[in-house]
């Protein structure tokens, strides 16, 4: 489906940087699934997959550690009340939701290898710096530069997988770039007591302060490996060869149909902005992952509902971890069956399908206190949920494909922003006062997956004349 900025009476391919191409060559003497290309697409893969997936374990880790430092002795020290936790933890998605557009806006006009380790440190440095602070205001700062900062990483992450991979491709890389979150989520918390334990006191300093200064430099060194391993945008890399670079433009022309006239110039922010907000495309996608990020914040509480069944300490953490590889396998799965040719065009019902599974569960926890049962219950909808977060990004990144970079680089911020909202309020849906039902909670996440599982279905079916 093409918009006005897309019409059929246009000629020459855009490049990937989104100005007038010089490709067009390229672009007709394409030939799809050459030895040739199945060797670029492994180069590929090599520079960017193990490099992505590590900077956003480090990235989910440094966003997460207070709840551990939390518990760890940094609720006394600072004098931290629950209204003050909150209020540290609502203060990171501010700046996080605020900064995500703006970022990728930037990153247009900057090399992502330069642009992404470069904030990637910065974060690093100020995660360290949280291990000195001394008093509540403080604290308060650090997160609010924190959420800055981190703010250009999941969208740019998203601008440049959708930048080198094709359609077909990008469900199993989004599968591989979630899956960092899930082993984060599943092992996060045992590293963070080993860190504590083991440091508690070393040098006079307190063990949550330690947490802070370990992942805070792992996160400064990646950021510098990531900085000569990262690739840049197909057309201006300097990781592969000018015959790669080539084929790589050519290809994701081809898959995308992206074409402009001769004299069509480069788009500026407030332009591409106006087609992106334009769009209904952006909006409807927006309500699906606002729904999924929304819901998905029940893993706020997974250690609570745990512990109903009477597991305390380290234990409580090991029954949290069959949730989140539950979580991974049906990740996995899913993103490989929807780049399959025969379910590629129908991933909007696999989404729909997804959401579908997490009402019910989500419907039966309303009435069923059974312990056990609410733990099988939540493996099922994590898996769903974490699933269709994947998958919907993939959808998303692909959907958007024959907008000009400027504008895909604001849609999928928009998107990612939009749903990250959704933390903020999803953090206050389990209160304490509602155990063991927790109707309030699990009532909102029911009305969010239906919301997402229409607004899905719709974009499936709007959507059916793309394929």
């Amino acid at each position: 489906m093409k918009d006005q900025h897309e019409a059929s009476s246009m000629t020459e391919v855009e490049d990937i940087e989104g100005k007038p191409g010089t490709h067009s060559t390229l672009f007709e003497a394409y030939i799809p699934d050459t030895e040739e290309e199945k060797r670029l697409v492994r180069n590929i893969d090599f520079f960017l997959l193990p490099t992505i997936w590590l900077m956003y374990l480090l990235s989910y880790m440094d966003r997460t550690n207070i709840g551990n430092a939390r518990v760890a002795g940094m609720e006394e020290d600072l004098d931290l009340d629950s209204q003050r936790y909150s209020i540290a933890l609502v203060v990171f998605f501010i700046g996080y939701v605020l900064f995500e557009v703006p970022s990728n806006m930037l990153l247009t006009r900057i090399k992502p290898s330069i642009y992404l380790p470069s904030i990637m440190f910065m974060w690093g440095i100020v995660t360290v710096g949280m291990a000195f602070v001394q008093t509540y205001p403080a604290l308060i700062g650090f997160r609010v530069a924190m959420g800055i900062l981190e703010a250009g990483f999941g969208p740019g992450i998203l601008l440049l997988l959708s930048s080198w991979y094709k359609k077909s491709e990008q469900s199993k890389r989004f599968a591989v770039y979630i899956s960092a979150a899930i082993l984060a989520g599943a092992f996060g918390g045992l590293i963070a007591g080993g860190i504590v334990e083991r440091l508690d006191g070393a040098h006079g300093i307190a063990g949550w302060r330690w947490l802070f200064i370990v992942e805070g430099a792992a996160t400064a060194g990646v950021s510098i490996i990531a900085a000569f391993t990262l690739l840049d945008f197909p057309s201006s890399t300097s990781r592969l060869t000018p015959q790669e670079r080539d084929l790589a433009v050519a290809r994701i022309a081809a898959d995308s149909m992206a074409m402009v006239t001769d004299d069509t110039p480069t788009l500026t922010h407030l332009e591409a902005l106006k087609i992106s907000v334009s769009n209904w495309r952006t909006w409807l996608f927006v309500v699906g992952y606002m729904a999924i990020v929304g819901s998905a914040t029940l893993s706020y509480f997974y250690p609570t509902l745990v512990s109903g069944l009477g597991y305390e300490g380290n234990m409580a953490q090991y029954m949290v971890i069959p949730i989140y590889v539950a979580a991974f396998i049906c990740t996995a799965i899913t993103g490989y069956i929807a780049d399959r040719p025969a379910q590629y065009p129908y991933r909007g019902y696999f989404l729909v399908s997804w959401m579908t599974v997490a009402i019910i569960c989500s419907v039966v926890m309303c009435a069923v206190y059974d312990f056990r049962a609410r733990y099988a219950l939540l493996v099922i909808m994590a898996s769903g949920l974490w699933a269709s977060n994947g998958l919907s990004l993939s959808y998303a990144s692909t959907s958007f494909s024959g907008m000009p970079r400027e504008v895909r680089a604001i849609s999928l911020a928009l998107v990612n922003a939009m749903g990250n909202l959704a933390q903020i309020y999803g953090a206050y849906l389990f209160p304490s006062e509602d155990e063991p039902e927790y109707l309030m909670g699990f009532g909102v996440i029911s009305g969010l997956c239906f919301t997402g599982a229409l607004a899905y279905l719709a974009l499936q079916l709007l959507l059916k004349r793309s394929y």
